[in-house]
């Protein structure tokens, strides 16, 4: 068995996809954020983010960002299975 490209994609895509949703539920707990794991996950999810908010800005205390982020890259998965296998 062979590990395509968009086998590797896909999987990077789902881990990035399990980090989002780890940021989600690390903006409703506190934490400290001088904490480098924590400071990782908010780094390397800040930039996805940041480009969904510009065009979906939050909502009073509610930042719909990441649930648009997360529904991008599972179309862009749908996607890699359906036309690149």
């Amino acid at each position: 068995m062979s590990i395509s490209p968009a086998d590797v994609v896909y999987y990077a895509i789902q881990v990035y996809i399990y980090i989002i949703i780890i940021r989600i539920i690390l903006s409703l707990v506190r934490f400290n954020p001088f904490q480098p794991g924590l400071r990782f996950i908010f780094e390397i999810t800040e930039p996805v983010l940041r480009f969904f908010r510009r065009y979906i800005p939050p909502m009073g205390m509610f930042d719909f960002s990441p649930v648009a982020a997360i529904l991008f890259l599972e179309i862009i998965q749908m996607l890699l299975r359906q036309y690149w296998h």
